[in-house]
C-alpha cells in the first residue's frame, strides 16, 4: 500500500498511511511576525483535517497556536514534554487532545504507530524561556516508515535513534540567510540521507517564508535549497530517490515504482517536479 505525502510549505506536511492522516507542524499563516509567505498559497481548509498532529518543537514557526486552533475538535496533538507550561496559548485550545511526549515514547492512532525520536535543536520557546522542552523528530510507522525530522542538525547517533526508515522528510533550508549547526542545509541533509539510507526523501522547510524587506538579500538561500539538495543527494546518497515537490503537491511512495520527482528542478531554480507521474497538485499563487 503506497503512502501519500503532501507538502504544504515550510515544515507542514500531510502523511497518509494505512487510512490515517498525520499532519506535521501546521503553519497556515500568510504572515508570522517578521516573516511573510513568499511562495505558495496558504494550505486549504482540508489541510487542517488530520487524525494526528505532530509538533516538533516550540519555535513559533513550528508550534503556531492560531494554526492549531483551526484543527477539528477532538484532534489528537503530540507536543514536546513541557509545552503547555512554556506556551500558555496551548492551554486555551481545549477542543484538542494534547499529549506531551519525549524521545522514546510511542503513540498509536488508527493503524499507525508513531515513535518519538531526538533532534539536535534548541527547543525553547524563543526569545524567552528556559530549555525545558526537547526538540523532537517522529517516525510514522504503518505500511511505510516515514521520518519527519522537524528541525535538527546532524548528530552522531542519528541513524541509531531514528532506526530504519523508508521515507525521510528533511529540512534543507530556513527562513533567513544564515543557518547554524542545529539546522540541516542541503549538504548536511544529504549527509543525513547517507546515514539513514531511506528509499526516498522529500526536502521541506525552505522556499516558503522569508523576512519582510529582505527579498533581495541572498535570494539564492530562499530559491535554491531544494535543487541543491537534489544535487548533493546524488553525490552522497545516489540510491535514494528524491521527490522535489511544489507547494500543495503530493507524491505516493512505498509502492512498486510509484514515480515522482527525481531531481528535476524547474528553470528558475525555485522548485521542481518530475514527469514520472507520482506527484500531483498545483502551485498556489505566490
Amino acid at each position: 500500500m503506497p503512502v501519500e505525502i503532501t507538502w504544504w510549505g515550510h515544515a507542514t506536511c500531510t502523511v497518509e498511511d494505512s487510512g490515517t492522516r498525520v499532519l506535521t507542524d501546521p503553519l497556515f499563516a500568510r504572515r508570522l511576525a517578521h516573516l511573510r509567505r513568499r511562495r505558495g498559497a496558504p494550505p486549504p481548509p482540508a489541510a487542517a483535517l488530520a487524525d494526528l498532529v505532530l509538533v516538533s518543537h516550540l519555535h513559533a514557526d513550528h508550534l503556531h497556536v492560531p494554526s492549531l486552533a483551526r484543527l477539528a475538535p477532538g484532534t489528537r496533538v503530540l507536543v514536546p514534554r513541557g509545552a503547555p507550561r512554556q506556551v500558555p496559548g496551548l492551554r486555551r485550545l481545549r477542543h484538542l487532545r494534547l499529549t506531551e511526549v519525549a524521545p522514546g515514547d510511542e503513540t498509536r492512532v488508527g493503524e499507525v504507530r508513531v515513535r518519538t525520536v531526538p533532534a539536535r535543536h534548541d527547543g525553547r520557546r524563543l526569545p524567552f524561556g528556559p530549555r525545558r522542552s526537547p526538540a523532537l523528530g517522529f517516525v510514522v510507522e504503518g505500511a511505510s516508515r516515514t521520518y519527519f525530522a522537524g528541525d535538527t542538525g546532524l548528530f552522531e547517533s542519528m541513524a541509531k535513534e531514528v532506526g530504519p526508515v523508508d521515507v525521510a522528510l528533511l529540512p534543507v533550508g530556513g527562513w533567513g540567510p544564515h543557518l547554524g549547526e542545529e539546522h540541516l542545509d542541503p549538504g548536511r541533509a544529504a549527509q543525513a540521507l547517507a546515514r539513514l539510507e531511506p528509499r526516498s526523501a522529500v526536502p521541506v522547510h525552505y522556499g516558503t517564508y522569508w523576512p519582510i524587506g529582505m527579498d533581495t538579500v541572498r535570494p539564492h538561500e530562499f530559491h535554491t535549497p531544494g535543487a541543491e539538495f537534489v544535487r548533493q543527494a546524488a553525490l552522497h546518497a545516489p540510491d535514494v530517490r528524491v521527490h522535489l515537490l511544489r507547494h500543495g503537491e503530493s507524491v505516493r511512495t512505498g509502492g512498486p515504482d510509484t514515480g515522482g520527482a527525481e531531481g528535476a528542478a524547474r528553470a528558475e531554480g525555485a522548485e521542481g517536479t518530475g514527469s514520472a507521474g507520482g506527484a500531483r497538485g498545483a502551485e498556489g499563487a505566490p
